[in-house]
C-alpha cells in the first residue's frame, strides 16, 4: 500500500476532526487488516471508483459514536438514532470528500455514505484490495479509518 495513497485519509480525518468536531485525534501505527476480524457498533462507509476502487469506512464503538456525534451536532444524543446515523454518514463523508481534494489527480469518485449499526458487526472489503486500518484515540475515546484502496490504471 502506497502511502501516498493513505496519508490524505489520515490528514482528513484529522481536520475534520479537529474543525467538525472539536477535538484533536491521535492517530497509533497503522496496520493491514489480515481478515474482517474488527467489530464495530456504528460504522461510515463510502464507496471509491474512478481512478482508484475501494472504500473508506469509519468506525466506533456506541460511546464513541455518540459522543463525537453529539459534539459535531452541538446536542446532547443518547441512543444511536437517525441523528447518529446522519451524522456518522455526514463524518465519513466529509473525510473522503477532503481525501478526494488531496487525491485530485486520480478522478475519484465518492458514493454517498452508508452507516452499519449493529453491536460487534464486520465490515468486509474486498480481498484483492489491502485495507489499511488506521486507530485513533480522542477526547470522545477510541474509532479506526479503514482505508482499503488500489489505482484503476496502476502506475
Amino acid at each position: 500500500m502506497r502511502a501516498e495513497l493513505i496519508n490524505p485519509f489520515l490528514k482528513a480525518t484529522m481536520s475534520t476532526f479537529q474543525t467538525m468536531v472539536n477535538t484533536n485525534p491521535t492517530p497509533s501505527a497503522p496496520f493491514v487488516k489480515a481478515e474482517p476480524s474488527l467489530s464495530h457498533d456504528v460504522s461510515g462507509i463510502i464507496g471509491l471508483s474512478g481512478g482508484a476502487k475501494g472504500a473508506v469506512i469509519i468506525s466506533f464503538p456506541t460511546s464513541t459514536a455518540l459522543a463525537t456525534v453529539s459534539s459535531f451536532i452541538g446536542l446532547n444524543v443518547t441512543a444511536v438514532d437517525a441523528d447518529v446515523t446522519d451524522a456518522v454518514g455526514e463524518l465519513a463523508n466529509i473525510i473522503a470528500g477532503a481525501a478526494k481534494a488531496d487525491l485530485s489527480g486520480l478522478n475519484i469518485t465518492i458514493s454517498l455514505p452508508s452507516v452499519v449499526i449493529g453491536q460487534n458487526h464486520k465490515v468486509t472489503t474486498p480481498k484483492d484490495i489491502p485495507s489499511i486500518v488506521i486507530p485513533f484515540k480522542c477526547a470522545h475515546g477510541e474509532f479506526v479509518v479503514e482505508v482499503c484502496i488500489a489505482l484503476t490504471d496502476p502506475k
